[in-house]
């Protein structure tokens, strides 16, 4: 609960509960980041799901709707806007699964590449920006402890 001191409020219990449950510390500040990133992506014209489809695609090549959805956890439904959005804004195109041919694969375009390459360039400032607070030693151990957590899942 916060409580005033002079012009200025301090938090006492949040830091306390914080501290008790991982839980919801990790929730909160999952939040601020996902906060955070959606706006820096907005300033690259890329929402942060856009971003990752792109990203994934890159690095892998093509791949249906539903592994980028596994893959990168994205909600199925959310999965079709962004696609559509993608293939809308010439960042992505659909082709016929040569493997399963009911599925469509998602390749991406040399725009989207484009895309892709000019917002990856504002990555190592957000980074540093958004995680100011840490030390590169305490980045790289969440880094690795939420890495832990993630494929436990």
């Amino acid at each position: 609960m916060p409580t005033r001191t002079g012009a200025r409020t301090q938090t006492i219990y949040f830091p306390r509960l914080a501290a008790e449950r991982p839980d919801i510390a990790l929730c909160r500040a999952s939040t601020v980041v996902a906060r955070a990133a959606e706006a820096a992506a907005e300033q690259q014209g890329l929402g942060v799901g856009h971003h990752l489809v792109l990203k994934m695609l890159a690095a892998v090549g093509p791949r249906s709707q539903q592994v980028l959805s596994e893959e990168l956890r994205i909600d199925r439904s959310v999965m079709v806007g962004i696609a559509d959005e993608l293939q809308k804004s010439g960042y992505v195109r659909r082709e016929r699964d040569p493997e399963d041919r009911r599925a469509y694969a998602v390749t991406i375009t040399a725009s989207g590449r484009r895309a892709l390459a000019k917002a990856e360039k504002t990555i190592p400032e957000f980074l540093d920006h958004t995680f100011a607070a840490l030390t590169p030693t305490e980045r790289d151990q969440l880094t690795t402890l939420l890495g832990k957590l993630l494929s436990a899942s």
